[in-house]
């Protein structure tokens, strides 16, 4: 059965000839930038395109399904650079090697129940889900039975099927309060630990202050790990070729995992607030209205990624900006990228063979643009 993904590019055309695509977001008019060097260098520029925007920084804006700013990525320097090194180390998987060594060991472990199942695997909800919960106890030096609860709150901490939902964002906050409750009375070595002993420009955080970080670290990364890990199964399962390559060439598990997510882009892309007008090709931006970084547009820019539209995981040049660009780049980049690598390189030595055996394709739809992010269901068949 084939299942492969839709490659196509939605912004190819708009890229090509305008650079700017004017998109409606629950009605508010929001000019998405497109070419791959006008979104780096409007991720750079800060001063025009700014993060300090609490709640308006995701597409949609989140008044709705949380009470704090999400920190640091809601600030811009220099407030944004020391709020970061207060959790930078959590997050450096270079300095944690028993970090490494554990999510070696999960992956594996995870690997091998899948291929000793007797039916195919929902990968989605019955591995990539999992995967991502445990292996984020492991990077927050929680119990790995914390995983439990957070595997119960589903693919997305603030959406469900239709769509932000209030009282979901009530059940994280709820659970973030209880944790640093928990951490204040019992201090340990734990990220909520960690960040109530933490201090800001000589001060003790707020509580607020720690929501923010733990609210970004719940939700940021959670379904973008959790489509990556789907669309990187769902790759090698329909592409037998490319999973004979990493079987016989470990090391390629780098390039790949960095290839997977220039054409899957699982973010598509970011919103900024312009405090000025700002002109982006003739498409004027009203002070204080938002402008959108399209990583998935800049990733397909043919200027700069030869055959754009195909997935080459020996592909050797790759500046790509699936985790953004400038002094805003994705916290837990080195974390995914742990994980990607990880599991290419587990697939190739443990998995002989991977086959789709159903399917249901996950799109995300805006008034000028459709594209596939993901699976809403897939189901593969491991074998030796």
């Amino acid at each position: 059965m084939s299942a492969d993904w839709d490659m196509s590019d939605p912004f190819a055309e708009a890229r090509r000839r305008a650079g700017v695509l004017d998109a409606d977001f629950l009605g508010e008019r929001i000019p998405m930038i497109l070419a791959y060097h006008d979104v780096r260098a409007a991720a750079h520029d800060y001063g025009t395109y700014s993060s300090d925007a609490p709640f308006r920084v995701p597409i949609p804006s989140e008044e709705r399904v949380r009470k704090v700013r999400q920190l640091p990525i809601e600030t811009d320097p220099p407030e944004h650079t020391e709020y970061r090194a207060i959790v930078q180390p959590f997050f450096s998987v270079s300095g944690r090697p028993r970090l490494v060594e554990a999510v070696d060991v999960l992956i594996a472990e995870m690997l091998d129940v899948a291929v000793g199942n007797s039916r195919p695997v929902e990968v989605v909800r019955e591995f990539a889900l999992p995967l991502q919960s445990r292996a984020l106890t492991l990077l927050l030096r929680m119990p790995l039975e914390a995983a439990d609860e957070w595997i119960g709150w589903g693919l997305h901490v603030f959406a469900g099927p239709e769509g932000h939902s209030e009282e979901k964002g009530n059940v994280l906050d709820r659970y973030l309060h209880s944790q640093f409750d928990r951490a204040e009375a019992d201090p340990g070595g734990d990220f909520f630990s960690a960040l109530t002993r933490a201090t800001f420009r000589g001060r003790s955080l707020t509580r607020d202050e720690m929501i923010g970080f733990a609210n970004l670290v719940f939700a940021g990364g959670r379904d973008t790990v959790i489509a990556a890990v789907s669309l990187t199964l769902a790759h090698f399962a329909m592409h037998a070729e490319d999973l004979r390559k990493v079987q016989g060439e470990p090391l390629l598990a780098r390039r790949a995992a960095e290839e997977i997510v220039r054409v899957a882009s699982p973010l598509t892309m970011i919103a900024r607030v312009c405090p000025q007008v700002t002109d982006i090709h003739g498409t004027s931006v009203p002070a204080n209205d938002r402008a959108a970084l399209c990583w998935a547009s800049a990733n397909r820019d043919e200027t700069v990624f030869e055959a754009p539209n195909k997935l080459l995981i020996d592909r050797k040049r790759n500046p790509h900006l699936a985790y953004g660009a400038g002094p805003h780049l994705c916290l837990g980049a080195s974390y995914a990228r742990l994980l990607l690598r990880t599991l290419i390189r587990l697939i190739g030595s443990k998995i002989g063979r991977m086959a789709v055996v159903g399917c249901e394709p996950h799109y995300e739809e805006a008034t000028v643009y459709r594209r596939q992010t993901g699976y809403a269901s897939l189901r593969i068949r491991f074998g030796r």
